[in-house]
């Protein structure tokens, strides 16, 4: 993890601040009540999370929300004056106290509910399809990156991951993530970038699709991974450009892909599939050799700023 050193004067730290307040204000998280009604933000929070299940433990509702003890305290003291909330002891333990909503609560629940729906759906209104997906993609990139990949009741989020074929615009992506992902994690020089821009240019010139192809996996809607298979001759085909996000990475999605190239070159007609790849990078070799390639030659070369050595795997694809 990166340190960084913040200051008043720091963009970062003002980048943040700005967001903050852009988005307190969208949300309307400055009005005295929140969604027009008489609940605080942390209040709703509160019934948002009782609502999830029957009945819940304070301490659970406590963690979930990352409340202070004595501030829920006093809500649950509200809601409970309100008529809102019951609270009993844990049947598991009685030193341990539960809280479940009234029909009153539940009431109040349904019309957050309601009115968040409503807030979200106008916002999403003012913008295209292409915002929508921009802006929810953002969404998912904060909340990934903030370490909070969690669903609606508060449990492990459910990740959408699927591999489609390619779109336009996709092969300038794989270009640029290649550049920048080999850069950061193995140090390579912008030749490599070079390197990839000429396969891909080479993939985009070639017109016969029932031979080639090239995939995207993406997570959420977003781009998260990629793969070709490209002729090398009629009987052999060539894997290429295999690459998955860190943060997509031990899903399966590799392996998927990997997959999806070797049946594409089976069905293509191809007799053999090869690859070339460098022996630094561990994981995919890992991937290559759970997926049936065999290494048949090593070489030494330097490239991309670096002395490495040069692997070309096989397998065949009738098996």
């Amino acid at each position: 993890m990166a340190t960084i050193t913040a200051t008043a004067a720091d963009p970062r730290v003002a980048a943040v601040r700005r967001f903050n307040r852009f988005f307190t204000r969208q949300m309307g998280l400055l009005d005295q009540g929140l969604l027009q009604t008489r609940f605080s933000l942390t209040e709703s929070r509160v019934i948002f999370e009782l609502a999830q299940r029957e009945r819940s433990e304070v301490s659970d509702v406590r963690a979930a929300l990352g409340i202070d003890p004595a501030h829920l305290s006093r809500v649950l003291a509200r809601f409970e004056k309100s008529g809102l909330i019951e609270r009993a002891r844990s049947r598991e333990d009685a030193r341990r106290q539960t809280v479940s909503l009234t029909q009153a609560g539940r009431d109040a629940f349904q019309t957050l509910n309601a009115r968040s729906n409503l807030q979200a759906e106008r916002m999403l209104a003012r913008l295209d399809e292409s915002e929508q997906e921009r802006l929810v993609r953002a969404f998912a990139t904060i909340t990934d990156v903030l370490g909070e990949n969690v669903s609606e009741d508060g449990g492990p989020a459910v990740r959408t991951h699927v591999i489609r074929p390619l779109r336009p615009g996709d092969l300038g992506w794989v270009v640029q993530r290649h550049g920048a992902l080999y850069a950061e994690e193995y140090g390579w020089d912008q030749t490599f970038e070079a390197y990839v821009a000429r396969i891909i240019a080479e993939y985009g010139e070639r017109t016969d699709r029932g031979r080639e192809s090239g995939w995207i996996a993406e997570v959420d809607g977003s781009p998260a991974g990629c793969v070709f298979c490209m002729r090398r001759d009629d009987q052999t085909a060539q894997l290429r450009l295999l690459l998955v996000e860190p943060a997509a990475r031990g899903a399966g999605l590799g392996a998927r892909l990997v997959e999806q190239c070797i049946d594409f070159a089976r069905a293509a007609g191809y007799a053999k599939i090869v690859l070339w790849t460098n022996d630094v990078l561990t994981a995919a070799r890992s991937l290559y050799l759970k997926a049936g390639f065999r290494c048949v030659e090593e070489a030494p070369h330097h490239s991309f700023g670096h002395d490495l050595v040069g692997q070309m795997w096989e397998r065949d694809t009738r098996r």
